[in-house]
């Protein structure tokens, strides 16, 4: 039995729905050429065609949010990607396993990915590899893979432990039967709030890397970019930093709100346990 849908989950549905039509309609339209350089318009002010204005070189920030939006959600959707496919079938394997070597292995190397930040490894990545969007996901979605894994072993300690899962033991199903057929469609919902929350984390750690340099780079508009291009003009035209600040605080709000919307709707007894205290 799910719960009901509460206000959290349709105003996190709401803002992530923005971000995600915007991305979409950057696809085959945007007022004006994001990339267009036009000093005749630097810094132009809001109005005659440019909603939002323009930036120091000329460039629509309208346009620009718009396309920023369509690479914070590639970034977002490859790396959680990456983070979902590696994170959860190890915290499969080590939740079917909790007594064995392989467990504690997993574990152990689980924990030692988890002490290096995004930040870090990408700055490494970059130094050998060349800093770039490429970089900038494998480093969000591997620093990932430790929430993905310890919340898939969690939810998988809880399910072997059912009926049904020692009942398909009792009939001699293998391990891998078992992951496939029972453990992996009752841990899905657990895994698709764990993606909604890391989705955020990517978001702002996507806009941190393209802020130092590390993300996207030039000319592909990046949130994180037009931050840090803003910073020399913070206080005489500190529209230029509104804009993409606004973005990333409502995409990762929405992803939040969406996350713990979906956790009270697809948990119901966690909902009545907040709601009790």
């Amino acid at each position: 039995m799910r719960g009901r849908i509460n206000a959290g989950l349709v105003a996190g549905g709401v803002l992530v729905g923005l971000v995600v039509l915007a991305a979409v309609v950057s696809f085959f339209w945007t007022p004006h050429d994001p990339t267009l350089v036009d000093a005749a318009r630097k810094l132009r002010e809001p109005g005659g065609g440019y909603l939002l204005g323009a930036d120091k070189f000329g460039r629509d920030t309208f346009s620009q949010l718009m396309v920023g939006a369509r690479t914070t959600l590639y970034v977002g959707i490859v790396a959680v990607g990456i983070a979902a496919v590696l994170g959860t079938p190890l915290g499969m394997a080590a939740g079917m396993t909790p007594r064995g070597w392989l467990s504690e292995l997993i574990m152990r190397v689980n924990d030692l990915v988890f002490a290096f930040p995004a930040l870090l490894l990408a700055v490494m990545l970059g130094a050998v590899y060349g800093a770039g969007t490429l970089t900038a996901m494998i480093a969000i979605g591997v620093a990932t893979v430790p929430a993905f894994a310890r919340v898939a072993r969690a939810a998988t300690l809880q399910v072997m432990v059912t009926d049904y899962v020692l009942a398909a033991r009792a009939a001699g199903r293998g391990r891998a039967a078992i992951a496939v057929r029972h453990v992996l469609p009752n841990i899905g919902s657990v895994l698709i709030v764990q993606a909604s929350v890391s989705f955020a984390i990517a978001i702002l750690a996507e806009a941190a890397l393209s802020f130092l340099g590390f993300g996207t780079r030039p000319p592909t508009p990046s949130w994180g970019r037009m931050l840090q291009e803003s910073q020399e003009l913070l206080f005489s035209t500190p529209r230029l930093a509104l804009w993409p600040g606004l973005a990333i605080a409502l995409a990762v709000l929405g992803f939040n709100l969406l996350g713990d919307g979906l956790r009270d709707y697809l948990d119901p007894k966690l909902r009545r346990i907040r709601a009790e205290g």
